[in-house]
């Protein structure tokens, strides 16, 4: 059994590699498309340079933004992997529309996709890869760990306390980045981590939070949180504060408290060891797979060529690909007035991005 991925393992290195090294075990070929191929290519193009047609199509939201034409009309089913879900959801229902099933990452959006009339939509969280977390214990050498962003106009919060807690608590590098496999390092090396999460989502369940809980390292994160959506209990697997400036007394305190910081941390590193792997993300999806019978659930699939066609305009503006999403206004304008002016208003804006991006500072 074959899935095509519309995009590349370098196009999400966090989130693909994951999911295609857990389909390989199970026996799938995972393909990927070319990378030299229009952004609004015609699915059946992509299909026919192919050796064998896949009995599913995958595309996950990435930097590459290719969002072939016909999703809406494919035999074979097709799947979006919504990871940022709460940024702009109505724009993100609509794209996933076009998809036979929607897995969003985010607890509570699958029921807004089911009453917005995607009955494909199901919650799939984050995973983590157990190979780089089932090592034996090492040394945990930081008191403190942290990967990832740290400045930006949604980062205010951590900006203002991460530095507090690298002045206060010895910790990695935080200036690098790392590949995942350096992250998992970081974790299993940290005594604490902090996660704290953007400043216009903070309850966020992110790819870090089940690192850091798989690496057996403590988890201190805001609350409430995603965590607790998912079957996580704060003070058993992790835990919790509910404003910055509790943070360095939290870690200072629980430095001290070494037996039950590594209680918590075990029990944090069991549950996401035996629940959210990639290998269980697999096997949902394919009890998923099996249960609906291939069933072809893309409300697009009811729809007229314009409003379909606005889907993919609304897509290519929101990613800045102003003149992709010109190329699907043709197709809709003077065809219905509604999609018409939403049309030329999406593409206005796109437009003025582009150009305020362009000015100079």
């Amino acid at each position: 059994m074959t899935i095509l991925c519309l995009c590349r393992e370098k196009h999400h290195w966090k989130l693909i590699p994951g999911y295609a090294a857990a389909f390989r075990a199970r026996g799938f070929e995972f393909v990927y498309t070319d990378e030299d191929i229009p952004l609004d290519s015609s699915l059946e193009e992509i299909l026919q340079k192919l050796p064998t047609r896949p009995s599913y199509i995958f595309h996950f939201e990435s930097v590459w933004p290719l969002l072939p034409q016909g999703l809406e009309h494919s035999d074979i089913p097709t799947v979006r992997f919504d990871a940022d879900t709460y940024f702009h959801p109505q724009r993100r229902i609509r794209w996933s529309s076009l998809f036979d099933y929607v897995a969003v990452f985010h607890p509570g959006y699958d029921e807004m996709f089911r009453r917005a009339g995607h009955p494909g939509a199901f919650l799939l969280p984050h995973a983590v890869r157990r190979e780089l977390y089932e090592a034996p214990e090492v040394e945990r050498e930081f008191e403190i760990g942290w990967v990832g962003q740290i400045s930006g106009a949604l980062y205010r919060n951590r900006s203002e306390w991460l530095p507090r807690l690298f002045q206060t608590f010895h910790g990695n590098n935080v200036s690098r980045t790392y590949t995942i496999s350096e992250v998992a390092g970081i974790y299993r090396r940290s005594r604490i981590v902090v996660n704290i999460g953007r400043d216009d989502f903070p309850q966020d369940a992110n790819l870090r939070v089940f690192e850091v809980l798989a690496s057996g390292a403590l988890l201190i994160t805001s609350t409430p949180s995603e965590l607790t959506d998912v079957g996580f209990k704060e003070g058993i697997h992790f835990i919790g504060y509910k404003h910055e400036r509790e943070i360095l007394p939290l870690v200072n305190e629980f430095l001290k408290r070494e037996s039950d910081r590594e209680r918590i941390g075990q029990a944090g590193r069991t549950k996401v060891l035996s629940e959210h792997t990639y290998e269980n993300r697999v096997q949902s999806l394919l009890d998923r797979f099996n249960k609906s019978s291939r069933e072809l659930l893309a409300p697009a699939r009811a729809w007229p060529e314009h409003r379909a066609r606005l889907a993919y305009l609304d897509y290519f503006a929101s990613l800045g690909q102003v003149a992709t999403a010109h190329s699907q206004f043709r197709h809709i304008a003077g065809r219905s007035i509604h999609e018409t002016i939403e049309g030329a208003v999406l593409l206005g804006k796109a437009w003025g991005r582009g150009l305020l991006s362009k000015t100079p500072t």
